[in-house]
């Protein structure tokens, strides 16, 4: 495993960082056992980040099991105060006491406000008092290093950087993210201000990997040396000196053996023009066809009116990259063929989702368009056999 040296403690971070969020769950529960062989052999390969949330239902606590079996020195924890929910300074306190309860430890090595998206939002919570209440746990011990996670444009991203000592941040960044959100902009910025970066969605949540349209995948598989469209995205990472750990969300051994490969051979500046022709090429191919930029994160479940939105805009994209074919059976199958219907058509545009998306989705939008182009005659035909199916 490679390692990055956060310039403000010393502290040597695997450039590879375990992402939490996506833990293997059934029916809501995370799998335990399938999850701890997994984490036990990412730190037995060196990583030595892992990242979770306040948000991750039964995520912290899950890994705080797993790290109470002797495992809490081998690794630096993250995880983030959901700020959007603090009205004041005994709130943070409530929940970050929950999280250390959940965690099963007394301090968290590199804590985050969670999911900032403007200098407003970082202004309402110095307002309620948060800069006294970091200090304060700081000078405690209970938190190492303070940081925030981000979602919004570079400009407010720098605005905040420069507004406060940050020991790191947290973006989203990837090779089709270059110049949205904090962008290659806000990266170097922090770089230059000695705060370490890291980065989430290097894959945006696996659409980047096996989820890529037909004609980027090629793309991929026409390089040489051959290589995976994850391993592509995630060697487009660890080849910039500014980015310090890149997290994924790991949930198979696969997976894991192969990022921790990836991370162990990709040096800084190692990339060649030949495979920055490759990037470029098959980011135009997934823009052809993409209509809704969303990762799968699932920051606007549950939707109070049943809609699995994720899938709806899964199916959507599958559409227009697989073929309406399959596009309208994963619809199906996975919105339709079940006693809860979750389609799209059951949304009311109450606008709470949108209110949560990281990626500032036109969710209410998108969810017409998917009920328009999906939930089509023979779509309904279908349904209405499958209710009958039900039935009997």
């Amino acid at each position: 495993m490679q390692y990055r040296v956060n310039p403000k403690n010393g502290d040597r971070l695997s450039v590879l960082g375990y992402g939490c969020m996506r833990f293997t769950k059934k029916g809501g529960v995370v799998q335990q056992e399938k999850a701890e062989a997994e984490m036990k052999y990412a730190i037995e390969h060196g990583v030595n980040y892992f990242d979770t949330a306040y948000r991750y239902r039964g995520n912290e606590a899950a890994l705080g099991k797993f790290l109470a079996k002797g495992y809490r020195k081998d690794v630096f924890i993250a995880t983030k105060l959901p700020q959007f929910q603090v009205k004041t300074a005994a709130d943070a306190d409530r929940y970050f006491n929950e999280e250390l309860s959940r965690l099963r430890t007394d301090y968290i090595d590199y804590y985050l406000l969670h999911m900032l998206a403007d200098f407003r939002s970082w202004e309402r919570l110095k307002g309620l008092g948060l800069k006294s209440w970091i200090t304060a746990k700081k000078e405690s011990g209970a938190i190492r290093n303070i940081g925030f996670s981000y979602h919004g444009g570079s400009a407010a991203f720098m605005e905040i950087l420069d507004d406060y000592p940050w020991d790191f941040c947290q973006i989203q960044y990837n090779y089709m993210d270059e110049t949205g959100q904090a962008g290659v902009a806000g990266l170097r910025h922090a770089a230059k201000k000695g705060i370490p970066v890291i980065i989430m969605e290097p894959l945006r949540g696996g659409r980047l990997a096996d989820q890529i349209p037909e004609r980027a995948a090629k793309v991929f598989a026409a390089a040489s040396p051959h290589r995976s469209p994850a391993a592509f995205g995630l060697r487009w990472l660890f080849n910039q000196p500014e980015v310090t750990v890149v997290l994924s969300g790991m949930n198979s051994m696969e997976q894991i053996k192969e990022n921790i490969a990836v991370a162990e051979e990709t040096q800084i500046n190692s990339l060649t023009a030949a495979d920055f022709t490759v990037y470029e090429q098959a980011k135009e191919a997934i823009n052809a066809v993409v209509k809704a930029a969303c990762t799968g994160c699932g920051y606007c479940m549950p939707c109070p009116h049943g809609v699995d939105i994720p899938t709806c805009l899964r199916c959507y994209n599958a559409k227009y990259a697989d073929g309406w074919y399959k596009g309208l059976k994963e619809y199906f199958l996975c919105t339709s063929m079940k006693k809860e219907v979750s389609a799209a058509s059951r949304c009311i545009g109450c606008g709470k989702c949108e209110k949560v998306c990281p990626q500032h989705l036109p969710i209410r939008s998108l969810l017409k368009a998917v009920q328009k182009e999906m939930e089509t005659p023979l779509y309904r035909l279908a349904k209405k056999g499958a209710d009958l199916l039900m039935r009997f």
